[in-house]
């Protein structure tokens, strides 16, 4: 019985209900990351037992699907649009929007779908967006293909944003302190690509980065839709 079926315990001594836990869980996540969270840390922001928690949640990879889900409910947007190209743009955006609220997002994304209502009805709004437009493998290779792409980018980003907080050097900071040795590596003439890169290319930031890079690949998702027969 996965932990979405199972029911919560009847009359509890004090009041605790699941969505206290799942509460707890995020708050803690959010202040320290995913490492951050345990069945004691988050028994002990309630002011409960840890053998408490247990009647809620069996393991803490069931909290970490709990705790996905209810970000999950911030991706949703209030309409969904006509136009597949922006359903999915809404989408990923508020996904990364998500992940920058929720950083510990990121090391969840990518992994085993989540069974909660909230990411059902996340898989559900980007399936529909394509629905019609071409058979369902097409739409479920688009699909993968969008997300596999926004996970890569989301990670990446918030991996910097935490290395910057890891060492105390801002992305420019980083960039002067490692010039030098940028510098004598690009003099040696074995990197002539990445010298015309890091000499001639412009340097944009994140979401920047990331719409263009998402623009990209809904550009060659449209190149393999067709309209199924009538």
């Amino acid at each position: 019985m996965t932990v979405w079926d199972r029911p919560e315990p009847p009359n509890p001594p004090v009041p605790l209900d699941r969505e206290q836990v799942i509460a707890a869980s995020i708050a803690l996540a959010d202040e320290g990351g995913l490492e951050a969270v345990s069945l004691r840390k988050v028994a002990a922001r309630l002011n409960a037992g840890p053998m408490r928690l247990y009647g809620y949640i069996s393991t803490k990879d069931e909290l970490f699907d709990l705790m996905a889900d209810e970000v999950y409910a911030e991706i949703l947007p209030g309409e969904r649009p006509d136009d597949w190209r922006e359903a999915l743009r809404i989408l990923a955006h508020r996904t990364r929007q998500a992940a920058l609220r929720h950083e510990w997002l990121a090391d969840l994304l990518g992994g085993r779908p989540t069974l909660g209502p909230n990411g059902f009805a996340v898989t559900e709004a980007k399936l529909a967006a394509l629905d019609g437009l071409a058979d369902i493998d097409t739409v479920l290779r688009a699909v993968e293909t969008v997300s596999a792409y926004c996970t890569g980018a989301i990670r990446r980003e918030i991996a910097n944003l935490r290395a910057e907080r890891a060492t105390g050097l801002s992305k420019r900071d980083w960039q002067r302190a490692s010039g030098p040795h940028v510098t004598k590596m690009l003099a040696t003439g074995r990197f002539p690509a990445l010298t015309k890169a890091l000499h001639d290319g412009t340097e944009v930031d994140a979401e920047t980065s990331f719409a263009t890079g998402l623009d990209w690949v809904l550009d060659a998702v449209a190149a393999k839709l067709t309209r199924p027969p009538a």
